[in-house]
């Protein structure tokens, strides 16, 4: 079993990570414990996704933009990305197993593992943009 050290402003951080289902940024994260009445510093709630994301509590999602994001569920799925708004969502669709095993042999790779990032437009920028 892992070993802990989840201070006060760990736990906060993580708090406001599991209530999130949008895969906020350290920003938004930020903004999050400012309205629940927390006063952290940027480096305490860095550290605090650094610590987390080592710890495998969190999941540390780089999404080709410029932020990363994070997301609190760490088992096994994908995620589609709105290329209109930037809006995350999860995919919880299995990478096939022949796929992995097809990437290995192009690339002499062992595969431990596969993150699969879709892109399109969600059901809300689809609506706008018939309007």
């Amino acid at each position: 079993m892992r070993s802990l050290n989840l201070t006060t402003q760990r736990q906060a951080v993580y708090d406001v990570l599991r209530e999130s289902h949008d895969h906020p940024t350290a920003a938004d994260i930020m903004n999050r414990l400012v309205e629940k009445g927390y006063n952290l510093a940027y480096g305490t709630v860095y550290n605090s996704l650094r610590y987390l994301t080592d710890k495998q509590l969190i999941r540390e999602l780089k999404l080709g933009e410029s932020a990363s994001r994070y997301d609190a569920r760490t088992d096994e799925h994908q995620h589609i990305i709105c290329e209109v708004c930037g809006k995350v969502d999860e995919v919880m669709t299995e990478v096939p197993e022949d796929w992995a095993a097809t990437v290995a042999g192009e690339t002499s790779y062992v595969i431990h593992h596969a993150h699969v990032v879709f892109g399109g437009v969600c059901p809300e920028c689809q609506i706008k943009r018939k309007k």
